[in-house]
């Protein structure tokens, strides 16, 4: 019990940072310094006014200098990171497996919120998610279900290109057959190269077989979200990167099932 608080505890505060590096990455700013501080007034934020979700309850969800509101976005990051974590915690102990899906996971959320406030996706967040994914495999083989660490690693790399080849072809041939909407809409590509690192990155932890899934979860996903943007608010854009991430996290979980019930099944 006392393990599983501190390990919400950890989440939440791995939320908290991620809250940082979701507001200055885009910018180009350090998530180091300078301290943390509220955006509309400037005013530096004290420890006991930064303690997550917790403060924002105590605050009233506003700035305790200027009262001006604070983003929904900061609590709600820090209790996803939260029970992620937790959740992570009672499915795979306190094992090196654990301690993976908390990074992968915390770095899908980084991403995937940065892309639905801003349209972009950190190359920070990817190119570390690439190669976490690399060293993960090759020192716990059993990420990429083999037994030694190179043959894992070659996995592990063969996922990374197979999940940024498919989306960078995909992107290339929407470039192609939507060259008019895109002029119509402004816009220099229908896939952006965000996409194809963060599909580059998930390859790099699931490998190829279950990066496939991915590519063809995702869009699955993202449809009742496109159609719903198209005809209700009249928005042709919707940002990708949300879809590939919670397709990436059920991959992960569940990848060998699928495969195993579409093999059995005898559909491939």
């Amino acid at each position: 019990m006392i393990e599983g608080i501190l390990v919400l505890l950890a989440g939440l505060s791995v939320g908290s940072f991620l809250n940082v590096c979701i507001s200055r990455l885009p910018k180009g700013i350090s998530v180091v310094t300078p301290p943390s501080h509220c955006p509309a007034c400037g005013k530096v934020i004290a420890w006991f006014d930064n303690i997550p979700v917790l403060s924002f309850l105590v605050l009233g969800g506003r700035c305790r200098k200027c009262r001006e509101r604070i983003p929904w976005r900061y609590p709600a990051v820090e209790l996803a990171s939260g029970v992620f974590w937790f959740f992570l915690w009672r499915a795979e102990g306190n094992e090196a497996a654990f301690w993976i899906a908390g990074i992968f996971c915390s770095l899908l959320l980084a991403a995937s919120v940065t892309d639905w406030e801003t349209g972009l996706i950190p190359d920070s967040v990817t190119l570390l998610g690439i190669g976490v994914g690399l060293n993960a495999s090759f020192f716990y083989p059993a990420l990429q279900a083999q037994g030694a660490g190179w043959a894992a690693v070659l996995q592990s790399g063969i996922g990374m290109l197979t999940g940024g080849c498919l989306i960078y072809v995909t992107g290339a041939a929407g470039n192609w057959i939507f060259q008019r909407e895109l002029i119509q809409l402004q816009l220099e590509e229908s896939m952006g190269g965000g996409d194809v690192k963060l599909l580059a990155m998930a390859g790099a932890f699931l490998g190829w077989e279950k990066v496939l899934l991915v590519f063809f979860t995702a869009p699955l996903l993202a449809l009742p979200f496109a159609l719903y943007g198209r005809w209700y608010k009249n928005e042709a854009v919707i940002p990708y990167g949300p879809f590939l991430s919670a397709a990436a996290v059920i991959q992960y979980f569940y990848g060998d099932s699928i495969w195993r019930s579409m093999i059995l099944g005898g559909k491939i």
